[in-house]
């Protein structure tokens, strides 16, 4: 026998945000395997951005001498650093779930699969939904390796919360998640080889974003390009991994420590979705119209189980849209997000928004560049910068900005004006004169760029 509710939730990442006081009157469910919160809470932006602070400040301290300042970092104490991002964070889940039930939402925390269209059983219970909404968000891929079954690794889900603090890792993908965790345990004292199979580091970037960032990221780690995992073995202090390059030279590395960060794949085939009478692409994602809404009436997904965005705001924008659309099913909305800004939260942050200039290029579109350095401002004088830049794309026709990418320190602040400018579809001509730049903030950087496009 089946429970039935006006609108079951399966995830409580960003579906954990639909229910309000709209929704007062329907029978509610949320179903989460793991925890409340998901995986931006629980495992991903948050507790990273925590990590990355407490690195930046590392480096902050390391190279203070630049300011004729006198500084030592004696110690990184790991628990400390640890304990302080999930002693604040893992409370949340059941803090989360009580509060769902005392508004009366029915919360189950266990594995749902679709056993027909609108029913899922969790765990042995079986409920109906007239509307469900699937965002069960996504998980670290795991790569084939040989003998990986024989050793210890992690993944960005149970990296940042190690016992021990490695004297060594080796990481493999040349990712953001790659980036940013090299970031954390390099600025906190590890010793760190990156081994990605590209010839550079941040592929999907602007190609002078990747570039830099690799240069700056090789004289600063053991960086292996162009370089892939043969096999992996159990080593007296951890992992020895075996490569071989793209002239098939082999090697040979030895760490502690072994993260895997070579993507992520979404938990839809989790759902045994055919049996729910829903498709998904070559990707895994489920098929869905501009309204979120699946090929069920009734069903909607949203978040990484429907996109490559991956993206905790990208999410947040399409949870607001699918609960307009669950409410105002007569007058729905439809997605028009023309851009779609993310940023990689490393050393040297990097921020991007709209095409990159090998995008134009192959796309065989018009286009004006322009690029900053931070050493060009008062303020990149201030900070003694020698490598961040600003970079604007525009259509010299229509003069509408097509793309921007930042390198630097607040870098995915600064981008903010030129997402601003390209969502409301202004002229670079508006955004670098009719506009005024407070002097000598470090927003003079991204003025200058548009300047020299005017």
């Amino acid at each position: 026998m089946a429970t039935d509710y006006d609108l079951v939730i399966v995830g409580a990442g960003s579906g954990n945000m639909l229910p309000g006081p709209e929704t007062e009157g329907w029978r509610v469910a949320v179903v989460e395997t793991d925890r409340f919160g998901g995986t931006c809470l629980n495992r991903g932006c948050i507790p990273s951005k925590m990590f990355v602070y407490a690195a930046d400040v590392a480096q902050t301290v390391r190279h203070a001498g630049r300011f004729g300042l006198t500084a030592e970092l004696v110690q990184a104490d790991w628990p400390a650093i640890r304990d302080r991002v999930f002693s604040r964070i893992d409370p949340i889940h059941d803090s989360g779930v009580a509060y769902r039930r005392r508004s009366g939402i029915d919360v189950y925390l266990g594995e749902a699969r679709f056993v027909a269209p609108k029913v899922l059983e969790v765990d042995g219970t079986t409920i109906r939904g007239e509307r469900i909404v699937v965002a069960v968000g996504s998980r670290p891929a795991i790569p084939d390796i040989p003998g990986l079954d024989r050793v210890e690794h992690h993944t960005s889900d149970t990296i940042m919360r190690l016992d021990r603090f490695p004297d060594s890792l080796l990481v493999v993908g040349g990712g953001f998640i790659a980036a940013e965790m090299s970031h954390v345990f390099g600025a906190l004292g590890s010793r760190v080889t990156i081994v990605q199979r590209g010839d550079t580091l941040l592929g999907v970037h602007d190609r002078d974003v990747r570039r830099r960032f690799t240069e700056i990221y090789a004289d600063r780690f053991d960086l292996r390009l162009g370089t892939r995992v043969e096999r992996v073995e159990p080593h007296a202090q951890g992992v020895s991994a075996h490569l071989v390059d793209a002239d098939g030279q082999r090697q040979v590395v030895q760490a502690e420590s072994l993260l895997l960060a070579v993507g992520r794949v979404p938990n839809s085939d989790r759902l045994d979705p055919a049996a729910g009478g829903l498709a998904l692409d070559e990707h895994g994602h489920f098929r869905t119209d501009d309204t979120y809404a699946t090929d069920v009436p009734g069903v909607w997904a949203l978040g990484d189980v429907t996109n490559h965005f991956q993206l905790k705001h990208m999410a947040n924008a399409e949870t607001r849209l699918v609960r307009h659309n669950l409410l105002h099913p007569d007058s729905p909305r439809h997605s028009s997000f023309r851009v779609v800004p993310s940023a990689v939260f490393a050393d040297p942050q990097v921020a991007t928004v709209g095409a990159t200039e090998d995008q134009l290029e192959r796309d065989g579109r018009p286009y004006i560049v322009a690029s900053r350095d931070y050493s060009s401002t008062a303020y990149g004088w201030a900070m003694e910068d020698t490598t961040s830049f600003a970079k604007v794309l525009a259509d010299p026709a229509t003069r509408r900005l097509l793309g921007a990418h930042i390198l630097g320190p607040q870098a995915a602040t600064l981008i903010q004006p030129l997402i601003t400018a390209m969502c409301l579809d202004l002229t670079v001509d508006q955004v670098a004169r009719d506009v005024l730049y407070i002097h000598p903030a470090l927003t003079e950087v991204v003025e200058n760029a548009l300047l020299d496009l005017v």
